[in-house]
């Protein structure tokens, strides 16, 4: 397999890391789509993600077909495009965003089996699920939980 690219994204990279998410989320979760526009989705990159977190992506701008975006202790974001999906491209984001943590949580859809499947291959556990009504989508979620071996 070819050596997958990755690179510290930075504010410039924003339009491009929200594109991903958008196409990801809707491809992954169909009856989700439309919750938010362009403009807020790239809203939220600006104040929320690039605000809070350290992002990576993998591809060369614009065009990102992989983020993760992550802090101390969470994993806030991780989005693959679709066609990009199954070649590695999230395997090594996720390494980057585990590099120097201890132990690391985050959320994803119970409806969403394909990122659980790839949570759990990895060693996450499932911690907690919830009915969704902590979170805007009103989707029921689990709560994830990676601890270095």
């Amino acid at each position: 397999m070819a050596e997958i690219n990755v690179r510290r994204l930075e504010l410039s990279d924003m339009d491009a890391a929200a594109r991903v998410h958008r196409a990801a989320f809707d491809e992954r979760l169909p009856w989700l789509a439309g919750l938010h526009t362009l403009e807020e989705d790239r809203q939220f990159y600006r104040t929320q993600v690039f605000g809070t977190c350290a992002v990576w992506g993998s591809g060369v701008s614009p065009e990102i077909v992989g983020i993760v975006a992550f802090r101390p202790l969470w994993i806030d974001q991780l989005y693959i495009m679709p066609s990009a999906q199954g070649r590695g491209i999230g395997s090594r984001l996720l390494e980057i965003a585990l590099a120097d943590q201890h132990s690391v949580s985050l959320w994803t859809f119970q409806r969403n089996a394909p990122a659980r499947r790839f949570y759990e291959a990895r060693g996450f556990i499932a911690v907690e699920e919830t009915d969704g009504a902590g979170n805007e989508e009103r989707e029921p979620d689990v709560l994830y939980r990676w601890i270095r071996p």
